[in-house]
């Protein structure tokens, strides 16, 4: 039999709070945290608001050296690790570190760091020809995705398996179910895993305007991120982390440790469609929710509640909404399904790992974040998409989904340990 999955330590660093806590009160309270990019000049920009982290690495306990070496999206990763360690309780130094993975996802990893080398090294792009004379001693760092995991992998004492996944948007899940798989199979008893992302920087900003896939809502930043809304023009660009312990079930609940939630399904498919477009019927995506119910014994009327991918395109919520009600038949007009992302942003590879930091706290306090900013919804999007004000309920089951540029299709469900046997 494999090994059940619990999750008994989270960390999050998100737009409108530091820490697990006041992400959490962000959400459940409806309010959102985006704003105009202050990270940089963006006056020059189609799309020009963002949901930003209030980080201080030094405030957060990063010595200069780390700070100096770390990309942005580094260190939120190392510090959302050391968090959720801190909150599993589970005592690192008496578990064998080859018994210990890291498992990080991410869509554009060191962008900040490396944009911010070429300027250096080509003198604000004035240069073709680049003196390495300027070049960061740190910039193997920012050049190879595989060092953001093998920090984190240092921070906690991990000597097992260490691996980074980049497949766009979809990273954050792909990156858990990946962790899960080893603890299942029990190759390591424990995991570090989760996801960070800090893509606000003009170079990957350009990249979004120039496939206007960001919202133009610049005159009203705390709004522009409208899912499922009739007037929605696009996502908003966000950066952040979550990290998470993963547990064998029975070793957590043998130590008495708070199990959050317990990871029962996952699947992922591929559209073999198009890099960025989507087909309207919602197929891959629901074929992944079919296999992530299945794997978890859970019938689609079992869901309790639905976190959406929810981005604020036109296409993917109404590709979303096609894959609920093909999934999950008549239960997706009953279930509640959110969107976070009106709230924070889409941090890219990060926000799947968020999301899910949303579902067990959802779990945990049986509440559901509402869909900020649905005022109007469109008639294409005619769910129960919890508008504007989060609701308390019994919350046993939750389903969470990921679309990604490339057609990347995720699904991973989490439930209550104790219902689920």
């Amino acid at each position: 039999m494999p090994h059940r999955v619990a999750i008994t330590g989270i960390g999050v660093r998100a737009p409108g709070g530091r820490g697990r806590k006041e992400f959490w009160d962000l959400l459940t309270s409806g309010r959102t945290a985006t704003r105009a990019i202050s990270l940089f000049d963006a006056g020059a920009f189609r799309s020009r608001v963002a949901g930003e982290c209030d980080f201080d690495p030094e405030l957060e306990g990063l010595s200069h050296r780390q700070i100096r070496r770390m990309d942005r999206s580094t260190q939120l990763a190392v510090v959302c690790a050391r968090e959720a360690v801190a909150d599993s309780g589970l005592d690192f130094a008496s578990t064998p570190p080859h018994r210990v993975g890291v498992s990080l996802g991410s869509a554009v990893a060191a962008a900040t760091s490396l944009e911010r080398e070429y300027l250096v090294l080509s003198d604000s792009g004035r240069d073709w020809l680049a003196d390495h004379h300027h070049l960061s001693p740190h910039m193997f760092d920012y050049l190879t995705p595989g060092v953001e995991p093998a920090e984190v992998a240092w921070a906690v004492g991990a000597e097992g398996p260490v691996t980074m996944v980049s497949d766009g948007c979809t990273s954050g899940l792909d990156a858990l179910g990946h962790a899960c798989r080893l603890i299942q199979r029990g190759t390591v008893s424990v995991a570090v895993a989760g996801a960070a992302d800090t893509p606000i920087t003009p170079i990957v900003v350009a990249c979004f305007d120039a496939i206007k896939a960001t919202t133009t809502r610049n005159d009203d930043p705390e709004h522009a991120s409208r899912p499922f809304d009739r007037t929605r023009d696009g996502f908003v660009l966000a950066e952040g982390a979550a990290m998470f312990v993963l547990e064998d079930l029975d070793g957590a609940r043998a130590r008495g440790a708070h199990v959050y939630a317990e990871i029962t399904g996952y699947a992922t498919r591929l559209n073999a469609y198009h890099m960025t477009g989507l087909k309207t019927d919602g197929r891959e995506m629901a074929e992944a929710i079919g296999v992530a119910l299945d794997r978890s014994r859970v019938a689609p009327a079992d869901v309790h509640y639905v976190n959406a991918h929810g981005s604020g395109t036109k296409q993917n919520d109404r590709h979303e909404t096609a894959a609920f009600k093909r999934s999950l038949g008549d239960h997706a007009r009953r279930v509640p399904i959110s969107s976070i992302k009106s709230m924070v942003g889409h941090s890219l590879g990060a926000i799947g790992s968020i999301e899910i930091a949303a579902c067990a706290l959802a779990l945990n306090d049986q509440i559901v974040p509402p869909t900020a900013n649905l005022h109007e919804p469109a008639p294409e999007c005619d769910l129960d998409y919890v508008p504007l004000t989060a609701r308390e309920q019994e919350i046993d089951t939750v389903l969470s989904v990921g679309s990604g540029f490339g057609g990347f299709q995720t699904a991973m469900v989490l439930r209550n340990p104790e219902v689920a046997g």
